[in-house]
């Protein structure tokens, strides 16, 4: 079945928007219960998708959630009770995790600019890797290890060169920023092999992101591979870990094929064959670190039509939310595919729609020119594939509106996950000073 105003579901046909429903529940009933803006989570489609990458995954390797991706504490907590791990880049994350019930042996710290109080509270925490991105991050580690009397495992990240291209340009473009060159890295090796309060543990690498070509993913673990082979060789340390990042892909328009996990398991199981006859590698796991694959496709943004206006061969349509709510289409310069909610949505005439948000600014445009059932005031509109980089990555604060609440639905149970938080409420966060 068609639902009303888009085709069904995710272009890869797994998606929350299915038979006109969200995670099978009426979008009326959902704006009824809990207004709009509204995240929507399907807490069932995240846990079939965990197992479905699981299960084309070869020996030897295992998933790390990119925690970025998608940060709300009941989406994680479901996370965490299937069993993988966590990849994590500040101490607040930290927290996160620890609060939702993840495995601390399963949680991975990343990222440039780790402030010395983020390191104490990984290794306190009993992280089971921190990612080292500077000599100078080794150094302020090793004597936070030492201080605390622990000895903590540590991935070394390698810098990518530019050639290494991002579909979007959000991890790449800070030469610099990321990691070591290989040079460095080999000498950050030889320190912490030698160190008694780190443990060498392996490499670390992130190659691009939202990749749907699964050579490119295979191909990155492979080279980083070669990489451990040499760094192991060197420092006379075996590598029991090597950790391919993330930049596991979805589509988000009808023309573009989703992720060939077959393909993807083929491949990575004739490199686990070969690694398999190595003395070097054989006991080496590789980590992946999924955020948006696996949650994306499970969310959407449920957003109501305040006002149809301008040329009614190309209408814009107003929506009470838009990069306060989220963000990305504006960021990254790829729109997210919208789907008109509305029991007649089927029988009205396509028209290309500009939507927009409430703000008063420019760059407050969900889509342009995106082919909808004409939309009228008080449709209900949901913005697609929005479970990774939707709420968090937002601008909540921009003009004062109230933010967008998000909702959890399993076994065909809503519930309310994280509250709408009003202007005022955060007004009274703040101090006018008696001067």
């Amino acid at each position: 079945m068609t639902p009303p105003g888009g085709s069904a579901g995710s272009p890869s046909g797994d998606g929350i928007l299915q038979g006109g429903l969200l995670a099978g529940i009426s979008a009326a009933d959902l704006a009824a219960e809990f207004e709009t803006p509204l995240y929507v989570y399907d807490l069932d489609l995240i846990a079939r998708r965990i197992e479905t990458l699981t299960a084309a995954l070869p020996r030897g390797f295992r998933l790390a959630f990119a925690v970025k991706a998608n940060p709300a504490l009941a989406v994680l907590a479901h996370i965490a009770a299937t069993g993988i791990g966590a990849d994590i880049a500040s101490a607040g994350e930290l927290e996160a995790v620890l609060r939702a019930g993840f495995d601390p042996a399963l949680v991975a710290m990343t990222g440039p600019g780790k402030r010395d109080e983020e390191l104490r509270a990984a290794v306190a925490a009993g992280v089971g890797a921190v990612t080292l991105e500077s000599p100078n991050e080794l150094e302020r580690l090793d004597a936070i290890a030492a201080s605390l009397g622990r000895r903590q495992p540590v991935l070394l990240r390698l810098a990518v060169s530019e050639g290494s291209l991002e579909r979007v340009r959000l991890i790449s473009g800070a030469e610099g920023k990321f990691g070591m060159p290989l040079p460095v890295l080999r000498e950050a090796a030889a320190r912490a092999a030698a160190s008694p309060s780190l443990e060498l543990l392996g490499l670390h690498a992130f190659g691009a992101s939202n990749l749907l070509d699964t050579s490119r993913l295979a191909g990155h673990v492979a080279e980083l591979m070669d990489v451990a082979r040499q760094v192991a060789e060197e420092t006379g340390t075996p590598l029991r870990l090597v950790d391919g990042g993330g930049g596991l892909g979805i589509p988000y328009d009808e023309g573009e094929a989703p992720l060939d996990l077959e393909a993807l398991g083929a491949r990575l199981a004739e490199l686990r064959a070969a690694w398999d006859g190595d003395e070097v590698l054989r006991e080496t796991e590789i980590l992946l670190e999924p955020g948006r694959w696996i949650v994306g496709p499970a969310g959407a943004l449920l957003l109501r039509a305040v006002d149809v206006k301008g040329d009614p061969k190309s209408p814009v349509v107003v929506l009470d939310g838009g990069i306060n709510s989220a963000v990305r289409p504006a960021l990254v310069h790829t729109e997210q595919r919208l789907a008109v909610l509305a029991v007649d949505a089927a029988s009205r005439d396509r028209v290309p729609v500009t939507a927009t948000g409430p703000l008063c600014t420019g760059l407050d445009v969900l889509a342009r020119g995106a082919t909808l059932p004409r939309p009228q005031p008080g449709d209900l509109v949901a913005m697609l594939d929005a479970g990774a980089y939707g709420f968090t990555e937002s601008m909540p604060l921009f003009l004062s509106h109230p933010t967008a609440a998000e909702v959890a639905v399993r076994g065909g149970q809503a519930r309310l996950i994280r509250p709408r938080i009003a202007p005022a409420e955060l007004l009274d966060l703040q101090v006018i000073p008696d001067w």
